[in-house]
């Protein structure tokens, strides 16, 4: 690391040793469904320091970082436990309207996405239509100065929190699915939008079903071209399944699973640290890390000289989603009957009842449950395997 990183890594750890105050790290801790109230006080503060968007451009309120930066931003944020901003309007919609939004839509949106004022979810996935995203079914019908929207999105994380969606729909019907297909923003408070809960299997209220009975979008919220709405969204999701490698949440899980590993006690008398299959276990995951970071080094490399990161992030999804499946797996064992008590009242802060067990195993249930979807999400990693194969081996 040259000696500006090192220098840029300690300018950021100063910054969260200030800044990253006890009450909101223990809301990234234990709190997993953060209310919007939690976000915005760390938002806040990341926003007068002018790093609420570290990959934006300057003139949109960026930092101006380099892509490996941004990594290290990134890693020391997660290893110091801070609240994760909600990606969807930062990480996603941001990044597109920067490039390819008009300075009209750019003007309105923005401001609101950049102080974290205004909340945003995606309506990608349909019922039949989520690894196969291009099937998507949704309509929306031209009529004059508007688009009349009907069809419904499942799986909308924050649906019931945000004030925005953006979503994809299908506008025309005759050309191949890829080529049909349009990128509309649209408020959530629109009449005909309609909001529904899904508990997912962690116990936790985060996803939704959404139905639109026409729901009237006005065509000034339309990025781009109509029906060149999958161009946007491949580049969309090119960013959100680098980021799904999840490497600095990973790299700290191995480490809190090395300090409990220290002081807990397995049934022989031994500490767990002291058992050979586990320590053997934790190792290989710790080697496949590292050579996932340094495989994510060499693309951010390759973007930062110009290049983008293609069929690379295919990989870096299916190795980093796979691997927090499998660290995920192993703290649920290592916290063996703790891991029992699954009560979400905790992770909701909704009961002033002591904890049972160490926090380190408070949410292992929870996260295991939930980390199932890591391979799905994104696009699952069975239809990523396929994107490799075409590509590698001409399929």
């Amino acid at each position: 690391m040259t000696e500006e990183l090192t220098k840029f890594r300690q300018e950021v750890r100063t910054f969260l040793t200030r800044e990253l105050t006890p009450d909101l790290k223990a809301i990234a801790e234990l709190n997993f469904s953060q209310n919007r109230a939690d976000n915005a006080r760390w938002h806040s503060k990341l926003f007068e320091a002018g790093w609420a968007a570290p990959s934006w451009p300057v003139e949109f309120g960026g930092t101006g970082w380099s892509l490996e930066e941004q990594r290290i931003f990134s890693e020391e944020l997660t290893l110091a436990g801070a609240p994760m901003l909600m990606p969807f309007a930062l990480g996603m919609i941001g990044p597109v309207l920067c490039a390819f939004g008009t300075d009209e839509q750019r003007e309105q949106h923005l401001p609101g996405i950049l102080d974290g004022t205004v909340w945003w979810c995606q309506g990608y996935s349909e019922p039949g239509s989520g690894s196969d995203l291009a099937s998507l079914k949704t309509r929306a019908i031209r009529e004059g100065g508007d688009y009349l929207i009907n069809g419904q999105k499942i799986w909308t994380t924050n649906a019931h929190r945000s004030d925005w969606m953006f979503a994809l729909v299908r506008t025309d019907f005759d050309s191949k699915p890829q080529q049909g297909i349009t990128f509309l923003m649209l408020p959530m408070s629109t009449p005909g939008v309609e909001v529904k809960p899904i508990f997912s299997i962690d116990g936790l209220h985060h996803l939704n079903e959404v139905y639109f009975t026409n729901a009237r979008v006005p065509v000034s919220q339309r990025i781009g071209e109509e029906n060149k709405g999958w161009s946007y969204a491949k580049y969309l999701l090119g960013h959100e399944r680098t980021a799904i490698a999840n490497i600095p949440a990973n790299r700290m899980l191995i480490d809190n699973l090395r300090r409990f590993a220290e002081t807990a006690a397995t049934g022989d008398g031994c500490l767990l640290s002291e058992n050979t299959v586990f320590r053997n276990r934790l190792d290989q995951l710790e080697i496949e890390l590292d050579a996932l970071d340094w495989n994510q080094s060499l693309v951010l490399a390759a973007m930062e000289s110009g290049g983008s990161a293609g069929d690379a992030a295919s990989m870096l999804k299916i190795v980093g989603s796979e691997l927090q499946q499998k660290l995920e797996e192993l703290r649920v064992e290592a916290v063996a009957y703790y891991a029992l008590p699954f009560d979400t009242r905790q992770l909701r802060s909704e009961t002033n009842e002591t904890a049972y067990g160490p926090d380190f195993s408070l949410r292992a249930v929870s996260d295991y449950n939930f980390g199932r979807a890591s391979s799905i999400y994104g696009g699952s990693n069975e239809i990523q395997r396929n994107v490799l194969a075409k590509s590698m081996l001409g399929f």
